[in-house]
């Protein structure tokens, strides 16, 4: 699961970042308003924690810019600013939580893993395609019922098709899945291949309904049978 921290203060920003880290999310940063807005124009997120007051511009600025694309991210509100009129604006604007700095990691982190409980399937804790069911907050999956094991980034992998079926995804949207910010660490395109392969090979031997098909030129798509 993928969060974009939207916070200028640099290090409230990298304790966020390192405390997301520890809950095995997959975490993204920006510290203004116009980078912000690049990612949130480029990439899907579970989850964006966004401060009201960025260099270069507002974080409602950002929700309204949200609410246009019709986008479905959870957003938690963390901003200093705590008056009544700041909340009811960013709830107003599609935001759906607020959080007053300070605060403690502890309730930040229940905060985010609440709201993606709410987001994914309307409430539904599980994403389920075909005989396949993926239990996002345990990070399990089931097989008419078998546990299929995964190793952390075939997890990722199969978590970003099975909210994404049907969809063709190219290679570096997988990659950004799966590494966010770190994404230049390692020889993602071919390591995308690798993980790829050895997760088809894994459905396959489970007697999964869904298959992984290879949409030449373009990436990879998750389907059922």
């Amino acid at each position: 699961m993928k969060i974009l921290v939207v916070e200028d203060e640099q290090d409230l920003r990298e304790t966020i970042r390192t405390s997301l880290l520890k809950e095995k999310f997959v975490v993204e940063t920006a510290a203004d308003f116009f980078s912000a807005l690049d990612k949130i124009n480029d990439y899907d997120y579970d989850c964006i924690l966004l401060d009201i007051m960025l260099p270069g511009g507002s974080g409602l600025d950002l929700l309204r810019e949200l609410k246009k694309l019709h986008r479905s991210d959870c957003v938690l509100i963390i901003s200093a600013k705590d008056s009544l009129d700041d909340k009811v604006d960013g709830l107003e604007l599609g935001a759906d939580d607020y959080l007053t700095k300070p605060f403690h990691l502890a309730e930040l982190n229940a905060r985010v893993k609440s709201l993606i409980r709410r987001r994914q399937a309307k409430g539904d804790v599980t994403a389920t395609i075909g005989n396949l069911v993926l239990y996002p907050e345990k990070r399990q999956v089931e097989v008419d019922g078998q546990p299929l094991t995964l190793n952390r980034k075939e997890f990722d992998l199969l978590y970003y098709f099975v909210v994404n079926p049907n969809r063709v995804i190219n290679k570096m949207s997988l990659a950004e899945s799966v590494w966010g910010d770190n994404i230049d660490q390692a020889d993602s395109l071919d390591f995308i291949y690798s993980q790829v392969k050895n997760l088809r090979r894994k459905l396959k031997q489970i007697g999964a309904t869904v298959e992984l098909k290879a949409v030449y030129g373009f990436g990879y798509k998750l389907s059922e049978v």
